[in-house]
């Protein structure tokens, strides 16, 4: 068996949890709103890379550094 290289945790306002998903390169959550679908994956390879998917058009993908980066442009702007 190959090693746990991260772990997951989903939590939601029903008092559901689940925790400690095991992963040894990669983690998907996906959220479905009736017709629409934000997915938001998580890879650990040599960096780790994050991926957001808001549909099938509207996607970005990029290291964890630049996601920091993202939020705190995005949160300076506010």
């Amino acid at each position: 068996m190959s090693a746990i290289r991260m772990t997951a945790e989903l939590r939601t306002d029903y008092d559901c949890e689940a925790t400690g998903l095991p992963a040894e390169r990669w983690g998907e959550a996906v959220f479905t709103m009736g017709e629409d679908e934000l997915a938001i994956e998580v890879s650990v390879e040599e960096e780790v890379i994050v991926a957001l998917m808001a549909g099938e058009d509207a996607v970005w993908k990029g290291t964890l550094k630049g996601f920091k980066q993202l939020l705190r442009q995005a949160s300076a702007k506010r």
